[in-house]
């Protein structure tokens, strides 16, 4: 009797605990695609500006104009400069004629010493400083040839600078790209202090920019090719490869800039667009995988519910993206720890319950 009293006891025990839904944890490698946003930089970009001062006397390029690496796309007139370059050659004349006329004098000078030394060979026949004074007068105009000499050097380098400063006066596009402003007209005074004529920007490749998060930093692979899209072509897919990373977080926004670049021979991308990115986000080891009713907020925290030897137990988490139809969370959990379906804050620490 006794033994039938505790039976019914242990039984009705049991069915007095609350059956409860649960699933187990599950754990998957953590590779997954972050959508994030991006923006189109040129390849290069420049202001082309004169190297010297003169009047644009035609400029061949407009807005949207492709040009080539070293095609002329305007030509500067500078009528003060032709007569600074034949100032320079008129000096260099006459310099070169100065040196003709003290190459002249020291041939002398050399020819009056000769003369002297084989004379004073004969005692008496000169007298003695005459010799020396002879010697010092070739010296002297041994110097004088050298002067002039290197003025004439000097004077030839200058010739040369203006001459090639002349070359200046037909600027050239410096790499292949597209003409994106005009900023001068046929008339004007350009120079470097003048300001830019046209801004230069390479399209046929460009740098796309992405602003990553700090936390998905690890999964970076340089050389991986990572896709995106751009509202201009919708259901398009584009993809560009990872070539440069900033290695600095942004103390403010928690982000990372990262270079990829995007081959664009026929222009139909273009700098300012911004493209969404599917950025690929790898860490180490496996994620914890749960459904998201598994996951209970509140005010004070987030968390889970264990059941340990049929009792509940709250273990804190931090809630991750979603992986289709469950969501990672990071937390004292390990993959087959048992969790109730459908966590509430109703359901107090320590509660007996027994899983359907």
């Amino acid at each position: 009797m006794k033994l039938l009293s505790l039976t019914v006891l242990l039984v009705s025990g049991a069915l007095a605990q609350p059956a409860v839904e649960t699933v187990k944890v599950i754990a998957k490698p953590s590779e997954r695609l972050r959508k994030l946003p991006g923006e189109f930089l040129p390849y290069q970009s420049v202001e082309v500006t004169a190297r010297v001062a003169g009047y644009l006397e035609s400029i061949t390029v407009d807005r949207g104009s492709m040009v080539r690496a070293g095609q002329v796309i305007a030509t500067l007139t500078a009528p003060e400069m032709d007569a600074q370059i034949a100032e320079a050659r008129s000096k260099l004349a006459v310099i070169e004629a100065q040196r003709a006329e003290a190459e002249a004098k020291l041939l002398s000078a050399q020819g009056v010493y000769e003369r002297l030394r084989k004379a004073s060979e004969t005692p008496g026949a000169i007298a003695g400083n005459e010799l020396q004074i002879a010697e010092k007068a070739v010296d002297a105009a041994r110097q004088v040839v050298r002067s002039h000499e290197r003025a004439l050097v000097a004077a030839e380098a200058s010739a040369k600078t203006l001459e090639a400063m002349k070359q200046y006066l037909r600027i050239e596009a410096p790499f292949d790209g597209v003409v994106t402003e005009r900023m001068m007209h046929r008339g004007a005074l350009a120079g470097p202090a003048a300001g830019p004529l046209v801004r230069l920007e390479q399209i046929g490749r460009l740098r796309l920019v992405v602003a990553v998060p700090e936390t998905d930093l690890s999964g970076i692979v340089s050389g991986a090719r990572v896709p995106f899209t751009v509202p201009a072509y919708p259901g398009q897919p584009f993809s560009g490869t990872v070539a440069r990373l900033s290695r600095t977080v942004d103390p403010k926004t928690r982000t990372s800039p990262v270079e990829l670049e995007v081959a664009n021979p026929g222009g139909r991308l273009a700098p300012g667009m911004y493209p969404e990115v599917q950025w690929p986000v790898r860490k180490s080891g496996s994620a914890l995988l749960v459904p998201p009713t598994a996951i209970a907020t509140t005010t004070e925290r987030v968390f889970v519910i264990r059941l340990e030897g049929g009792k509940a137990r709250y273990v804190p988490v931090r809630r991750g993206p979603a992986a289709g139809d469950l969501v990672e969370v990071q937390g004292a959990l390990a993959e087959g720890d048992v969790l109730l379906r459908r966590a509430s804050d109703e359901i107090r620490e320590g509660t007996a319950l027994r899983a359907k």
